[in-house]
């Protein structure tokens, strides 16, 4: 008896290293990051909402311009429809992978150096929570950007696509850059 207790002991010490070991590395996360995460969020959450309700109203589309509309569309998948699938389960399990990689990518940006990394993780993890919040309401993320030209459309999307297309552009060009730099270095 004695021995499963000193196991349990043991399991739990373990994780509290873990964790402690989270907790350290999520500090890197800078209160200010976190406000503009949630400015960002909320913005855009509120945006779904306001354009879905007018939308709804207005028949689902309306011109802005020639080559651009705001069209109601709801995404059920990931990227342009991948993945899409009416199981119960799905919404829930692409908002858990998509917080996860939020928190990995917040993380690691956070304890990097450079400011372009830095912003590049908010806009990331802005995007992406704000996408996995609205999965979460009604099993879909709301789409309303639409551009195109009469039958040649772009699949519809939204201010969160946007910010996570930024973001992982400023990651790859931050990576080039710094690849760049060490080819320099070695010269």
């Amino acid at each position: 008896m004695a021995n499963f207790f000193v196991r349990v002991d043991r399991y739990l010490a373990k994780q509290v290293t873990l964790s402690s070991r989270f907790l350290k590395m999520f500090r890197a996360v800078s209160i200010a990051q976190l406000a503009v995460i949630s400015v960002l969020v909320g913005l855009e959450l509120i945006t779904k909402q306001v354009l879905e309700s007018r939308l709804t109203a207005w028949g689902g589309a309306t011109s802005i311009f020639p080559g651009f509309r705001l069209s109601l569309n709801h995404n059920r998948g990931v990227s342009f429809g991948m993945l899409e699938s009416g199981h119960w389960l799905m919404p829930y399990l692409l908002a858990i992978v998509a917080l996860f990689l939020v928190l990995a990518v917040l993380i690691w940006t956070a304890q990097q150096k450079s400011k372009c990394i830095n912003v590049a993780g908010i806009l990331f993890a802005s995007g992406g929570l704000a996408n996995a919040i609205d999965r979460l309401g009604d099993g879909a993320v709301t789409d309303y950007l639409d551009f195109g030209w009469q039958a040649f459309r772009w699949p519809t999307f939204n201010l969160a696509d946007v910010l996570i297309f930024i973001g992982v552009a400023m990651l790859l060009i931050a990576w080039r850059k710094g690849s760049q730099n060490l080819e320099n270095d070695e010269q």
